[in-house]
């Protein structure tokens, strides 16, 4: 090795031993100023709050469900609004929402703001969060379960038209359209219906901190306006989104103004696009038509 080279290597361990020794000093003065910047400071520093919107009938519920888990993960996310525009839908497509609900709000806060109308499994959902804002003239309640037939049996008698079926067993063809429903039909939906309502009312009771006793008096599936709603301890606050931003806030820590932020189109695979295509078709059909369902839906005027 020339004399050159000697130096220049001289020169280099020189300048690595000197900055080594600022870093060390840098690192002590400052270690509680990086300690600001961990993972979980700039979840604390945040001032963002994820908006899941719920519209319309509610029939496919994996599309809400994805969305609220995105918020979940996401460290950035202080809080979730969950928007609720819907009259309710599928009795298991709203229980399964609001059991993610449930599940995300014992990690953050989640502030359910209602819009036009947040009934039935609008409003079951809307039970899941840690808080329930809605507008003074917000349609909700509707605390019930319904299940509609059509009878056509006179049309084809007029038609002349006769409908055969064999069966396993005396309840198989119950709620069909071609004959009127018998008396022991009627009793045994109507159990089924009784025990899907106790499950409801079970969740309202939990969730608002209302007697069954006084819950029994107004789950007859009868609505509410907001400041009804707000009288009879379904909801706690009167106001709209941005209330139910507010109040987010100030339950999450957030300081100063907070952002909201709404889902990526594009996170949403071809699947979920898919499914949500095929929920809309079948929800058209379904409910315009009156089949065969089990709802914690209000009929709304159409």
């Amino acid at each position: 090795m020339d004399k050159k080279t000697s130096n220049i290597l001289a020169v280099l361990l020189i300048v690595v031993v000197v900055l080594s020794f600022l870093a060390s000093i840098f690192f002590k003065m400052h270690s509680g100023r990086l300690a600001a910047i961990s993972p979980d400071s700039i979840f604390q520093a945040s001032n963002k709050i994820g908006v899941v919107t719920i519209r319309g009938v509610i029939a496919e519920p994996r599309p809400v469900i994805e969305e609220l888990d995105d918020f979940a993960k996401d460290k950035t996310i202080r809080a979730i609004i969950l928007r609720i525009d819907s009259p309710g839908g599928g009795v298991a497509a709203a229980q399964e929402i609001y059991d993610t609900v449930k599940r995300i709000s014992k990690k953050k806060i989640v502030v359910a703001s209602m819009g036009t109308v947040a009934a039935s499994g609008g409003y079951y959902i809307a039970c899941g969060a840690d808080k329930i804002v809605a507008e003074p003239g917000t349609i909700t309640g509707s605390i019930g379960v319904i299940m509609e037939f059509f009878d056509v049996g006179d049309l084809m008698k007029w038609a002349r038209v006769k409908s055969e079926v064999v069966k396993s067993g005396k309840f198989k063809d119950i709620g069909s359209p071609f004959r009127a429903m018998k008396p022991d039909e009627k009793a045994y939906l109507q159990s089924v219906i009784n025990d899907v309502l106790e499950q409801f009312k079970t969740v309202v009771s939990a969730s608002r901190h209302i007697p069954m006793q006084k819950l029994d008096a107004i789950a007859d599936g009868r609505i509410f306006a907001g400041d009804q709603a707000l009288k009879l301890g379904l909801v706690d606050k009167l106001g709209g989104l941005h209330t139910a931003k507010e109040l987010a806030a100030k339950l999450s820590g957030i300081k100063g103004e907070a952002k909201l932020v709404y889902p990526s189109p594009q996170k949403k695979d071809f699947y979920s696009l898919l499914a949500n295509s095929i929920a809309n078709v079948v929800e058209e059909r379904l409910f315009d038509n009156n089949l065969f369902r089990l709802d914690y839906l209000f009929n709304m005027p159409k």
